[in-house]
């Protein structure tokens, strides 16, 4: 075959020579230019380059497997899948967010798409004496225990974690923007507080293992440093604190920062070297036991002047979460919130195994943390945020229903952004500028026009969500319960959430 390949581009070659030595226009002498590049690049793949054996087999024509396998994802998601085996975000989810967040029609014709024969099938069952769903409640929750002074009333849809670094500093003005526009909380993620991040939105200021924005580093090691903490979580835009303990992307790691996207910006905000690869801890410094961690807990609670503090973690060990829980009713000192954030994965960049092993599933986790609170009787101090590719009003009311008092919500609000899941975002390609820092791309993404897309997404959402609890026949969402959800479980029977769960 190489030599097939050598012989055809030689003759090509040989054919454009002749042609212009008889007709020596611009025309064919590009031509030839174009011919004698290409013959140059079949011997150099055929006999100088030594590192890919199939272009060495094959010249030239080995190199449309490259382009090929770098296009693959695209040529999936718009030529092969369907509306609802697309993953990580199904093409039928990504639209609904497109179309609210573009306040465009959003109804389906002629039924549904999905099998609701098949197993693991989930729905709800409505009411023949619906409510009005302009007079539902409960789209807010009051965050705040009886150690806390600075309760905060937030909207059961907020802005779950991702830092200024993961994306890009337009990415972040238009969410914090779109929060403040629609009165709903921003994350900050564990990158710390940067100046993108204060466009009046309210902020859950999230304080990871690296304490970017709340620590320094000591003999080359990230630690917790109550001044730079305080200096941030003062601000009267951080309505919360989240003390992250692990992430559902990758539970027991420790974040990624890629070296391309740590920028000298980046760098300074975080306090490290730019331009490398900026790995947190998989642990805590501050503490190492759970007595230790309400200790640390009350100190940010203290220093924070008495505002919201919650840890947020991704269930592993079911016996630490319980006696984690224990302490805190033992030692009658607890955080306000704790934030659940499934095993599927997140928006930031994760190990393989990490990603698709590691970690329980949000639905079993959420369940067991509202167990185990209502077991040490503290659900009625510490409010639970769901976190775990929630994206529509079911989405919502399902884990409304599990127990969750509020939802975090990530790649949601990246596709509200314009994000069309090229999955790039570890690689600082991001094509739509929203998971990148190469400033060309950046500026492709519009402020003015995104952060009302982010609004309109939320805003659209929370009416969606009244209007399934009002056909449930409800009058506030918070009286969705585990009952309500159903499944066909693999026998073909259906079965409610309660059952399942708890």
């Amino acid at each position: 075959m190489r030599d097939t390949i050598l012989t055809i581009v030689i003759v090509i070659n040989v054919l454009c020579g002749v042609l212009v030595y008889f007709m020596p226009d611009t025309g064919n002498y590009i031509l030839l230019s174009i011919a004698s590049a290409f013959t140059l690049l079949a011997v150099y793949d055929a006999f100088i380059q030594k590192k890919h054996s199939l272009m060495r087999a094959f010249p030239i024509v080995a190199r449309l497997r490259w382009l090929f396998e770098e296009e693959r994802e695209k040529i999936q998601q718009y030529f092969i899948e369907d509306d609802l085996n697309g993953t990580p975000i199904n093409r039928e989810k990504r639209s609904i967010v497109y179309q609210r967040a573009k306040k465009e029609i959003e109804t389906v014709p002629f039924g549904t798409q999905h099998n609701v024969y098949e197993k693991g099938y989930e729905f709800v069952k409505h009411s023949l004496f619906p409510t009005d769903h302009h007079h539902v409640e409960g789209e807010t929750v009051v965050f705040g225990s009886d150690k806390c002074t600075q309760k905060y009333t937030s909207s059961i849809i907020n802005i779950s974690a991702m830092s200024f670094g993961s994306l890009s500093k337009n990415a972040i003005m238009a969410l914090n923007q779109g929060a403040k526009m629609g009165s709903f909380a921003h994350n900050t993620g564990e990158g710390g507080i940067s100046p993108y991040h204060l466009q009046g939105g309210d902020l859950i200021f999230q304080v990871g293992t690296g304490y970017f924005g709340a620590g320094t580093t000591v003999d080359g090691k990230r630690v917790f440093n109550e001044e730079v903490f305080k200096e941030n979580a003062v601000r009267s835009e951080v309505k919360m604190i989240e003390i992250k303990l692990s992430q559902g992307a990758k539970p027991g790691h420790g974040g990624i920062l890629p070296a391309k996207k740590n920028t000298k910006e980046i760098a300074e905000i975080r306090s490290v070297e730019p331009f490398t690869r900026v790995d947190s801890p998989p642990g805590h410094s501050a503490f190492s036991n759970f007595k230790e961690m309400v200790v640390f807990l009350q100190k940010v609670r203290d220093l924070s002047n008495g505002k919201p503090v919650g840890i947020k973690f991704c269930v592993g060990n079911n016996e630490e979460i319980e006696a984690m829980i224990k302490t805190f009713a033992k030692e009658n000192n607890y955080p306000d919130f704790i934030a659940v954030d499934g095993g599927e994965g997140g928006t930031g960049s994760a190990p393989l195994e990490f990603s698709n092993y590691v970690g329980t599933p949000l639905l079993e986790g959420l369940s067991f943390v509202y167990k185990m609170l209502v077991k040490y009787k503290l659900k009625d101090q510490i409010k639970i945020i769901a976190s775990g590719k929630a994206i529509d009003a079911f989405d919502i009311v399902k884990l409304k229903a599990m127990g969750a008092d509020t939802i975090g919500m990530a790649r949601s609000f990246m596709l509200s952004l314009g994000c069309i899941q090229a999955r790039e975002c570890n690689l600082d390609t991001c094509p739509v500028g929203v998971a990148t820092q190469d400033e060309d791309l950046v500026e492709a993404l519009v402020v003015t026009d995104k952060n009302v897309r982010v609004k309109n997404y939320h805003d659209k959402t929370i009416m969606a969500v009244k209007e399934v609890v009002s056909a449930m026949g409800k009058n506030s969402i918070a009286e969705v319960e585990a009952k309500d959800i159903f499944r066909r479980n693999k026998d073909g029977e259906i079965v409610s959430f309660d059952k399942v769960y708890f």
